[in-house]
């Protein structure tokens, strides 16, 4: 029996790169899929169900089950009819593994107000909205059935979300945010079953390989190599979440190839104390240049994950996921 049989998924984003290689890991290992895609461009606009009903086929084709779904992750009442759809569909729910997300980068001082809205919008209420409703299905359940559901969340942040990205302080302050609402609902939810952990991919997706300095993303390994970008790389790791015995719980886990980094959040580094309340000339000394200088994204996670960063002339920004 494969290790996901019986389990029911729902993968939001899942009509191509990351999301695409989610729905057919999940699949190949027993999952019924939900395919969630609304066919944007990668900026939001758009709309197109046929990536999110090509996964699908490929899925029955090799014997899978699944459905296509073009609901709007971020909006309250598509997200519910969302999870309804995959109760009724396969009879229940497991797993939700919230992907979907956009980019439009610009410098802070250059930002519009839909542009900030907007990414915001897709990416923590497109996770929060079909979190709540799952969570709350699955309470439901607990309570029925005076068991745990053993269910997993599984929410995509990224490297931005731990160091910033320049142009990105949309996309990085939602990121971050994602990581906070996994922290919550873990500890909400914990008592009737439900894991909520935190992937930050680094692939090669649609968003990562239109950035400036991407050619390491886009160049292809030779025969038998590895290829280090590969979307699919990141995928047993959900796979692994998505288990009815999976033990992990509000964690982060940095991807990149075949390397899994397991993060933590600001831990404290430094105690500092006086005899009263704080002078400015005891905080010159208590406080040396070294312990607030800016850190660098290699420096805080230990592995270089990004790509060079590129802001043009008219305040746009081009920077990785």
């Amino acid at each position: 029996m494969s290790r996901l049989t019986g389990r029911v998924a729902i993968v939001t984003g899942a009509g191509r790169g990351l999301g695409r290689a989610h729905a057919l890991c999940l699949a190949s290992h027993g999952a019924s899929v939900v395919v969630n895609d609304l066919g944007v461009d990668l900026s939001g606009e758009g709309a197109d169900v046929s990536p999110a009903q090509q996964v699908v086929h490929e899925i029955v084709e090799g014997g899978g089950r699944a459905v296509a779904s073009s609901h709007d992750i971020a909006d309250w009442e598509q997200a519910r009819q969302l999870i309804e759809l995959a109760v009724a569909s396969f009879g229940d729910l497991h797993v939700l593994v919230n992907n979907a997300g956009i980019i439009r980068d610009r410098t802070l001082a250059n930002m519009s107000e839909s542009e900030w809205d907007q990414v915001i919008r897709v990416h923590l209420k497109g996770h929060a909205a079909p979190t709540r409703h799952a969570v709350a299905y699955w309470k439901q359940r607990a309570a029925t059935t005076g068991a745990p559901v053993k269910a997993s969340l599984i929410h995509t942040t990224s490297v931005a979300a731990f160091a910033g990205n320049l142009g990105q302080a949309n996309y990085t302050a939602a990121k971050l945010g994602i990581i906070g609402l996994s922290r919550v609902v873990a500890m909400e939810t914990g008592r009737y079953g439900v894991r909520s952990n935190c992937i930050s991919p680094s692939a090669r997706t649609r968003m990562s390989a239109s950035q400036r300095g991407a050619e390491q993303l886009l160049a292809q390994p030779g025969p038998g190599q590895f290829d280090p970008w590969d979307p699919a790389n990141v995928s047993p790791l959900v796979a692994w979440l998505a288990e009815e015995s999976c033990p992990a719980s509000s964690q982060i886990f940095q991807v990149i190839g075949n390397r899994i980094l397991v993060l933590s959040m600001p831990p404290v580094v430094h105690t500092l104390q006086t005899s009263g309340r704080w002078t400015l000339e005891e905080l010159d000394r208590a406080i040396p240049p070294q312990l607030v200088r800016p850190v660098g994204l290699e420096e805080l996670v230990g592995v270089e994950l990004g790509l060079s960063a590129g802001v043009a002339s008219d305040g746009s920004a081009k920077q990785k996921k």
